[in-house]
């Protein structure tokens, strides 16, 4: 028998978090996130992490795990995160996947072989030694030429994975997103899944959103969050250190750019990232949409998710 799952996705401040936790209550549900930057550990408000009181006594996994410094592959978070659904499942629980990292969901979804990503370490080095000297964006203008599609679902922030895709490109000759794109035809029979997408329809309320969320931030101390973790020895030339949000308030701490420049570039760019984001789900075929603005209220909207929801599977 097919484990029932259900996977909630969409860009970042469109709400998954908590869609996903008012329908684990309802239908008895534990939630594994599948965000490429709260597994960090320290890294709260940047990530925009569940508080413990919000989660509302709902059990999360996948956030918290690794230090700051660790560096976690796609591979090792299905790794990971499969026990785990099988777990929830044999509990007679209903296992929630929920974030915006799409490679993540993909590990989930699809049957990929991730050991035939050949690597090479010395080339990794060599490409983080570029990247230090003539920025991120070199290589990520380097990625655009070899593999455009990859090019439009990553950031230039995303270093690690950049230059993973130019690492399988020299080592291959064929760019990771053809690997992928043949993993994706290969779907997982081990679940039953179910795919919400949260989007709005006016894109400019969905980045008023993210503007809001990024002052709220800024409000909630994200300043002495990544003064803390470059005290404590955290590199700020690490993975996790190079996420949204952390870069930005680094190169104003160093003075590089004022506050309000660090926040408007900061905005700037999780709006870009959003976008990116909306583009890769669209591309999932049995994804199903809601349009958060299309709703009077949040209660409205969830109200019409669980009852979507009855009629696809029996999670009780």
């Amino acid at each position: 028998m097919a484990i029932p799952l259900l996977i909630i996705v969409g860009p970042t401040a469109s709400g998954k978090s908590r869609l996903s936790i008012e329908i684990a209550k309802f239908y008895n549900g534990e939630i594994i996130s599948a965000d490429s930057m709260q597994i960090y550990k320290y890294m709260n408000i940047g990530t925009a992490k569940v508080t413990d009181e919000e989660r509302q006594g709902i059990p999360h996994y996948m956030i918290d795990i690794v230090e700051p410094n660790v560096k976690f592959s796609v591979a090792e978070y299905e790794k990971m995160a499969k026990p785990l659904i099988d777990d929830i499942f044999k509990r007679r629980k209903l296992p929630i996947v929920v974030g915006g990292t799409g490679l993540y969901v993909d590990s989930l979804i699809y049957i990929m072989n991730f050991s035939e990503y050949i690597g090479n370490d010395d080339f990794r080095s060599a490409l983080k030694n570029i990247a230090s000297v003539l920025g991120n964006e070199y290589l990520f203008e380097r990625l655009k030429m070899i593999d455009p599609k990859t090019y439009s679902k990553l950031h230039p922030n995303d270093l690690r994975r950049v230059i993973r895709a130019l690492e399988v490109y020299q080592f291959t000759g064929i760019p990771i997103s053809v690997y992928q794109e043949l993993s994706n035809k290969r779907i997982n029979p081990d679940y039953n899944t179910v795919m919400i997408g949260l989007n709005y329809r006016n894109r400019e309320t969905l980045y008023k959103k993210i503007d809001d969320r990024v002052d709220a931030m800024i409000k909630n101390n994200l300043i002495d969050e990544v003064v803390n973790l470059l005290k404590i020895g955290y590199n700020k030339y690490g993975t996790s250190m190079q996420a949204l949000g952390y870069k930005e308030i680094v190169e104003y701490l160093e003075g590089k750019v004022s506050l309000e420049e660090a926040i408007a570039d900061l905005k700037t760019k999780t709006r870009r990232y959003a976008k990116r984001q909306i583009t890769w789900f669209k591309s999932y075929e049995t994804i199903n949409w809601f349009y958060v603005d299309d709703y009077s209220s949040f209660e409205d909207l969830k109200k019409n998710i669980i009852s979507f929801l009855a009629g696809k599977l029996k999670f009780k």
